[in-house]
């Protein structure tokens, strides 16, 4: 563990829905305040920064980043749709690792319009032109926003394969919300039953409601990477390692298998928990706490198989035996997830940061897991990445 990335701070500010949010820069600055002050370091001991985001002008991490300020270091700018905050988290922890900065900052911000996602260039070729295509001959012409055809294609695929009632994804997203009420960052804090989520409005019939939906936020969250070596000279925490990390992107079987699963990401989300399981030496029966990427209640379920959290064709049992929340076999999302905490892409990857940090420190609160060691993290992003990171208390 000797040479492992160290998280010494994090931060995050309260998410909050689009016009109802500072501005990026604003929010940005106030999450990279926050880690700096929970790390216990000023900003001129940071030597590099990642900035992730999606939906902004280049160079948009530079002036979030100087309202704290103006070193000169280099500041990278990060875009890898959902998982723009984790990729900027890997780059951040093979900085460190490979010994070219000693106290790197990783900052993930959004701020999102209304509405479904949408493209901010229609006059070039969209990076899913080939996901489109598949998609229509999958699952048909279905009248809905892109992201809800992937994802609710991907759990009707599960339906379909496995028998999952609809009620499955509905027991997914009260388990959210009852999580979240634990928690002051999350954006929707009240509890709902599995009734609830089956009787509000159908955004696809018989395969998703609106509640099985998260919605688009506003938001930023921060964390401070620092070697062993430095938090000994600065006298900073080293109690959170990053035990092992990794990103994953498409391969054939993304299309060739011709199924919504895997154009979601699901053979993506496999291949990286099995590098990650292997290169920590952790199982996934090791694991107690995880934040994994639930931008859909379909998209949670189908990660618990991909994760290793449960056999291929065993989530149903998994959720119906409460083994997802407190005092079942693993914790998923405490946090409320991105179905309760709202989803700023570029933030995410970093929120789930944030929370699993808190888990590991014991900090957790009334959302504490306890006897949390290890926690994973799961973050998605189509077109597409995926990054898997092993935390560990060191």
């Amino acid at each position: 563990m000797e040479h492992k990335a160290r998280v010494a701070g994090v931060g995050m500010v309260q998410f909050a829905k689009p016009g109802a949010s500072d501005s990026y820069d604003v929010m940005g600055a106030a999450a990279v305040r926050q880690a700096l002050a929970d790390a216990g370091v000023g900003y001129e001991l940071v030597q590099q920064v990642y900035a992730g985001y999606v939906y902004g002008d280049s160079t948009c991490g530079q002036k979030a980043v100087y309202g704290v300020g103006l070193t000169g270091v280099p500041i990278v700018n990060v875009n890898n749709n959902c998982s723009t905050g984790s990729t900027a988290l890997f780059l951040a922890r093979q900085a460190i690792e490979g010994g070219a900065a000693e106290c790197v900052l990783v900052l993930g911000f959004e701020q999102m319009q209304r509405g479904a996602l949408g493209s901010a260039w229609p006059d070039r070729p969209t990076p899913f032109v080939d996901f489109d295509t598949l998609t229509a001959e999958l699952v048909g012409d279905v009248d809905v926003p892109f992201a809800l055809k992937y994802f609710g294609g991907a759990g009707q695929s599960h339906m379909r394969k496995y028998g999952t009632p609809l009620a499955t994804f509905a027991k997914i997203r009260a388990k959210a919300s009852r999580h979240a009420a634990n928690n002051p960052l999350a954006l929707l804090r009240t509890v709902l039953t599995e009734d609830d989520v089956l009787q509000s409005p159908a955004l696809w019939p018989g395969v998703m409601t609106r509640l099985m939906a998260c919605p688009p936020t506003c938001g930023a969250a921060a964390a401070l990477l620092v070697s062993p070596a430095f938090a000994r000279r600065h006298g900073l925490r080293a109690d959170v390692a990053i035990a092992a990390q990794a990103m994953t992107t498409d391969t054939p079987i993304s299309f060739e298998s011709r199924d919504m699963m895997d154009v979601v990401g699901h053979d993506m989300a496999r291949r990286c928990a099995a590098m990650v399981y292997e290169a920590s030496g952790i199982g996934p029966l090791d694991v107690k706490v995880v934040e994994l990427h639930d931008c859909f209640a379909q998209n949670e379920l189908i990660s618990y198989e991909a994760l290793g959290l449960c056999p291929p064709g065993g989530a149903e049992k998994f959720v119906d035996d409460g083994d997802n929340t407190y005092g079942g076999r693993v914790v998923t999302n405490p946090s409320g997830g991105l179905l309760s905490k709202g989803h700023p892409l570029g933030a995410t990857g970093l929120a789930q940061c944030y929370e699993l940090t808190h888990q590991l420190r014991g900090t957790a609160e009334a959302r504490q897991v306890p006897g949390a060691k290890v926690a994973l993290q799961h973050n998605l992003g189509l077109g597409g990445a995926c990054v898997v990171t092993m935390y560990q208390a060191a």
